[in-house]
């Protein structure tokens, strides 16, 4: 498999994934000129592209999605409380084009799990895309991490995990008090500490791509985050660049297009 994430943040959010010539996106949160002018920077076209698949119907996370389908004849994969959050505000689109999930399925050569998260949404999922014996995990926009996440998440070749803000940035902010609090609440967003903690219980000796998402523009600095996670990684024995590649996500550009496997 080959993945970039084309956005992350709460700007905009999109995951491109390929897995022997099946491309699909995670989200597409960006206006659709945007993802294009994206996919064109890691060498795809939209064109090529076979699916959208929508974690979860706020905004940054599929502004983009209604016009990309209209646009090149897609089919959105959801599941149904998704849609019928996200269904007014992606405009108009083919039946045949609206996909409703309950757990997984194949795209392709992709086989693709759905999982529930904790976030403030009507029913919130993150993905694990599997492709032979190589996994990617996809799990953003979470409060919390329920043990069941935790276990399926183990031993992923390469993850892209939330690492939205620093505490004491977010609590020393400007924010209004109700948001600071609905961010570091159950069903808001992890923070450095949060993925710092649960990374060393998910690595396995495969030489894992970890990749820190979401990262706050008021609460965060990305040099921060990854030495925050980097150094509790060092605490429990991981050498960085030897047991696993550590790398952070952008709100500007996407990241390079990563091998897995």
């Amino acid at each position: 498999m080959k993945v970039s994430v084309l956005a992350s943040g709460s700007s905009g959010n999109s995951i491109y994934v390929e897995g022997k010539g099946t491309k699909i996106l995670i989200d597409a949160g960006l206006s659709g000129k945007e993802i294009d002018r994206r996919l064109q920077e890691i060498g795809v076209s939209g064109e090529q592209l076979d699916a959208i698949l929508v974690t979860h119907e706020h905004i940054d996370h599929i502004k983009g999605v209604g016009i990309l389908s209209r646009r090149y004849d897609l089919p959105i994969y959801a599941n149904d409380l998704t849609w019928q959050g996200a269904a007014n505000k992606l405009g108009k689109i083919k039946d045949c084009n609206c996909k409703i999930f309950k757990e997984g399925f194949m795209l392709g050569n992709l086989e693709i799990e759905s999982f529930s998260i904790p976030h403030d949404a009507n029913d919130p999922v993150g993905y694990l895309i599997r492709m032979g014996d190589n996994r990617v995990g996809i799990a953003t926009d979470m409060g919390c991490i329920p043990p069941a996440v935790e276990k399926l998440l183990q031993g992923t070749d390469l993850l892209i995990i939330e690492s939205n803000h620093d505490l004491e940035m977010l609590w020393h902010g400007s924010y209004p008090w109700p948001l600071k609090k609905r961010i570091n609440g159950e069903h808001g967003h992890l923070s450095n500490d949060d993925a710092a903690d649960l990374l060393p219980r998910l690595i396995n000796s495969n030489y894992p791509r970890i990749l820190l998402a979401h990262l706050s523009q008021d609460n965060n600095i990305p040099e921060l985050a990854y030495i925050t996670v980097k150094n509790n990684l060092e605490d429990h024995g991981f050498i960085i660049g030897k047991d696993l590649l550590l790398d952070y996500t952008y709100r500007d550009r996407p990241t390079m297009l990563y091998d897995v496997g």
